[in-house]
């Protein structure tokens, strides 16, 4: 595509942990149990609060929206992972790349938007109790739900265009275990720059928009919590939020690191190590953080377990 000298190619390889060697296996187990207790959990958190109506308001429905979103995104990513651990580098099409880039991004960019969606519905519980049924109305929560995963879609799609418009050559082994753009776009020729700017401010509209927003909700919930006189009213108003906030720091936190850093501090290796926090080990702590610390949740769960012991009995 331009380049005289360069081998175009139509697919690549995964190299994933096969520096691991026989620690392979052992790790295929342990991801592999953690994403049965994910899918579990996240499919288990959208039938819970789709059967129980006491969750059917919009804190629930947004996390239950969260939820499907993180299921997709683990479904997309760690099933072939699994598969690299067990058969080696797996090969994948460049197409086939194209499409798990660009549906990873979307997701990703989904979860984002949604946990900014969710820090404005806690500022109007917090901030406006007394209008929050007729502001958080289901009209409403729907249109937000269709911008964030319309966002998601959107913004996936600029981050898959803006790397595989370019041509690669040279090796096409991947190293890492799926499709992201870091290790990809190392794998390019010519002048990555451009390319590299457009991820960065991509990134920077997702993460810095979306948790800007979430700031300025946090900033206003803050402030009306400071109001409440006394300590136990302030307590509960904040018990309200933590959840999400832990979800937040833990989200952003990944993501700024992976995907707001200059291309000189980039590491492989280390990267791939790191990506599995963000892939395997942060869509099991969405599930977890809501289920341990929210009572309405936890009383669900427990609910929905002795209607099934009840019924098998």
């Amino acid at each position: 595509m331009g380049q005289t000298n360069a081998t175009t190619w139509r697919g690549f390889v995964f190299l994933g942990f096969s520096g691991f060697g026989e620690l392979q296996l052992l790790l295929f187990a342990l991801f592999f149990s953690l994403y049965l207790v994910t899918l579990t959990s996240n499919v288990f958190i959208i039938v819970v609060i789709r059967l129980d109506s006491h969750l059917h308001t919009p804190m629930y429905l947004l996390l239950s929206f969260l939820s499907f979103s993180e299921t997709c995104y683990t479904l997309g990513i760690i099933p072939k992972m699994l598969s690299s651990l067990v058969m080696g580098g797996q090969a994948i099409s460049y197409e086939g790349c194209a499409a798990q880039m660009f549906f990873s991004a979307s997701w990703a960019c989904t979860n984002c938007f949604l946990l900014a969606v969710m820090g404005f519905d806690r500022y109007v519980a917090i901030c406006a109790p007394l209008h929050y049924a007729s502001r958080m109305d289901p009209p409403f929560c729907a249109r937000l739900v269709g911008t964030s995963f319309l966002s998601g879609y959107l913004f996936g799609l600029g981050m898959t265009l803006v790397i595989f418009h370019l041509p690669f050559c040279g090796s096409h082994e991947i190293q890492h275990f799926f499709c992201d753009t870091p290790p990809v776009l190392s794998l390019a020729c010519g002048d990555t720059g451009p390319s590299e700017l457009g991820i960065l401010i991509l990134s920077l509209l997702v993460l810095l928009v979306s948790f800007s927003f979430i700031t300025i909700s946090y900033a206003y919930i803050l402030a009306a919590i400071l109001r409440i006189p006394s300590t136990e009213g302030r307590k509960k108003a904040f018990s309200t939020c933590a959840s999400h906030l832990t979800v937040v720091i833990i989200h952003y936190g990944c993501a700024s690191f992976m995907y707001l850093r200059p291309k000189a501090s980039y590491s492989l290796e280390r990267d791939q190590l790191i990506a599995v926090t963000y892939t395997v080990v942060t869509p099991l702590l969405n599930p977890i953080v809501y289920s341990l610390r929210n009572r309405a949740v936890q009383t669900a769960l427990r609910s929905a377990f002795r209607g099934r012991l009840l019924g098998a009995g």
